[in-house]
C-alpha cells in the first residue's frame, strides 16, 4: 500500500512539473507587431531621398500626361537615379528588416522600369513602362508611410485597349498620362493616402 501512494504522489508531482515546463504558454512580447512606419521614425536622408524619388516619379507623369517623348525619357533616367539612391537602410522603427528589404525590392522595380521606360521609343511604350512603375510607387508609398504628401491613386478604364491602369498623381484633379491631350480628363480618384493625418 505504502507503495502505491508514494507511485501516487511522485506520478502527482512529475505530472505537475511537466506541466510547469511544457504547458506555459509563451508570453508575448509587447512589441512583436510591426509599427506602422511615420516621418518622425525615419532619418532625414531617408525623407528626402523619398521625396526625390516623388519628384522624379512626378516629372515622369507630367511629361506623359504633355506626350513629351524627350522630357519622358530625361524624367526616367532621373528617376532611376533617385530609386537607385533611395536611403532603404535610413529607415527607422523596423525591428524586423522587412519594411527595408520590401522598400528596396520596390526601388529595383522601380529603377529597372525607368531604365526601360527612358529606352523606349515610342510613347505606347514608356507608357506601358510607366503603369508597372505606378503600381511600384504606390506600394512603396504604403510600405514606408511616408508623410511628406499627400498622393492620389486614379484610375483610366479605357488604357491599354480597356484593360485600364492606375497612376499616383500628387493632385486630385485628372491629367491622363495614359492618353495625354486625346483623353486629358478621363480617369477618376479611386483612393488617397495621406499619413500625416492621424
Amino acid at each position: 500500500m505504502k507503495k502505491w501512494i508514494i507511485a501516487v504522489v511522485l506520478l502527482g508531482v512529475i505530472g505537475i512539473a511537466a506541466f510547469k515546463i511544457w504547458g506555459k504558454k509563451p508570453e508575448k512580447a509587447a512589441d512583436e507587431k510591426q509599427k506602422p512606419l511615420s516621418i518622425s521614425e525615419n532619418s532625414g536622408a531617408f525623407n528626402q531621398s523619398f521625396q526625390e524619388l516623388l519628384t522624379a516619379y512626378f516629372a515622369v507623369k507630367d511629361a506623359l500626361v504633355a506626350s513629351d517623348s524627350a522630357k519622358a525619357s530625361a524624367a526616367a533616367n532621373l528617376l532611376a537615379i533617385a530609386a537607385d539612391s533611395l536611403r532603404c537602410n535610413d529607415i527607422q522603427g523596423d525591428s524586423t528588416g522587412t519594411i527595408k528589404l520590401t522598400a528596396k525590392d520596390y526601388a529595383g522595380t522601380i529603377s529597372g522600369s525607368a531604365r526601360a521606360l527612358a529606352g523606349e521609343k515610342e510613347l505606347a511604350g514608356k507608357r506601358t513602362e510607366f503603369k508597372m512603375i505606378a503600381e511600384s510607387i504606390w506600394t512603396l508609398f504604403q510600405t514606408v508611410h511616408y508623410k511628406g504628401q499627400k498622393v492620389y491613386w486614379q484610375y483610366c478604364p479605357m488604357a491599354f485597349n480597356n484593360e485600364g491602369a492606375y497612376w499616383v498623381s500628387n493632385e486630385s484633379t485628372i491629367r491622363n498620362p495614359y492618353f495625354g491631350a486625346s483623353m486629358l480628363e478621363c480617369g477618376s480618384v479611386e483612393d488617397s493616402l495621406d499619413y500625416s493625418v492621424k
